[in-house]
């Protein structure tokens, strides 16, 4: 029970973190839930769980959706997806804290080295290659994304609605690939009881809520600035847990 309790908790927590920085959320629920549940069981739930959040974002946000961008990341997660489908990886506890912990390097690679921009075309479709493929790997994508977001020139609200509607399609993804072999394997008996996503949607939209509307008072440098070392210093944790775990 105390388990279910803060990983619903966590839910809401890492809702008004997305919120703010748009994927460190997600990054931060993937790391709790890890150590409560097998590694197939917290991807289906980070889907459901992370869905809910971003579409919710996306929603709050929808007038600041590029979804001119948002057509080019498609045509490059179809493809990584269906690589993926023909592979069926699953990593170990070990790998996936390894996986999280490490791609927030994706962040400091200087400019003049290999810049991200997903208002490029090539970029975006690359983005969407990447992005899908390591969420169906590591089960989390938000470095990634926030590689190609991080150095544009959109605002502040077009990064976090953009992103939440790629991770949204992502998740839905990453439950069919997880969720169908889960249930024709062990089943599904390792997930949490329903209660306890009726119980997280309330509070992922809540959290989601507070979230966008703290987000106003970030300036666009601001932001950036505090995405990047937000997401180094979790994964710096997640680094040190899955040598833990090796």
């Amino acid at each position: 029970m105390n388990a279910y309790i803060l990983i619903i908790t966590a839910a809401c927590v890492t809702a008004i973190i997305s919120g703010l920085f748009g994927m460190a959320g997600g990054m931060i629920f993937m790391g709790v839930i890890a150590v409560f549940l097998g590694v197939a069981e917290a991807m289906v739930l980070h889907g459901a769980v992370q869905g809910v959040s971003n579409s919710t974002r996306a929603y709050f946000l929808r007038r600041d959706v590029r979804w001119d961008i948002l057509g080019w990341t498609a045509l490059g997660a179809i493809p990584a997806a269906l690589l993926m489908l023909s592979v069926a990886f699953l990593p170990s506890k070990a790998q996936l804290y390894l996986a999280l912990g490490l791609l927030p390097l994706l962040l400091w690679l200087p400019r003049s080295w290999l810049a991200g921009d997903a208002q490029k075309p090539a970029h975006a479709v690359l983005c969407g290659a990447m992005v899908m493929g390591l969420n169906l790997s590591a089960g989390v994508a938000g470095p990634a994304l926030d590689f190609f977001y991080v150095k544009t020139q959109l605002t502040r609200q077009q990064i976090v609605a953009t992103k939440a509607v790629t991770m949204f399609a992502s998740h839905l993804v990453k439950i069919v690939y997880f969720g169908i072999p889960l249930a024709r394997g062990v089943g599904l008996a390792g997930l949490p009881p329903w209660w306890v996503f009726v119980a997280a949607v309330p509070a992922v939209i809540a959290g989601t809520w507070i979230g966008t509307r703290l987000l106003h008072h970030f300036s666009d440098i601001g932001f950036k600035r505090y995405t990047r070392i937000l997401v180094t210093l979790i994964g710096a944790v997640y680094v040190w847990r899955g040598f833990a775990l090796l």
